[in-house]
């Protein structure tokens, strides 16, 4: 793993780490990712509960008034008119803290981005042959 001295060794541990009513969306959002993404294992990169696929597929990390998600600028861009409610930037976006996560939309974006990281494996093992 990818860990800082003093850093995360887990998701769990990470997610503890914040109030209860934060600690319960966190979850949501991990159960969400994990249902859309079952073969992705959980890791800790950059300080922040990642998903990894044959690469990086999705961050996520609670702020005081938002969840960020960063399902890379590729995923932003692929929903850009349903995310667009939402402040966020080229890789991220912001659901606020106050309002229920968009669940199924962040299941759409996470298949969309196992897709996009599968084909691109697949296409790597191919130029290898």
């Amino acid at each position: 793993m990818e860990n800082k001295p003093g850093g995360f060794v887990s998701i769990d541990e990470y997610i503890a780490m914040f109030p209860k009513d934060t600690q319960k969306i966190l979850e949501e959002l991990r159960v969400t990712i994990r249902a859309a993404a079952l073969e992705a294992k959980e890791k800790i990169s950059y300080q922040m509960p990642t998903f990894d696929l044959k690469g990086n597929l999705v961050h996520f990390a609670a702020y005081k008034n938002h969840i960020g998600f960063y399902p890379q600028p590729s995923g932003i861009q692929a929903f850009k008119n349903e995310l667009s409610k939402y402040e966020g930037a080229k890789g991220s976006v912001q659901f606020p803290i106050t309002k229920p996560l968009p669940l199924e939309l962040i299941s759409k974006i996470v298949k969309f981005r196992v897709a996009e990281n599968l084909k691109r494996a697949e296409l790597k093992t191919s130029r290898k042959h």
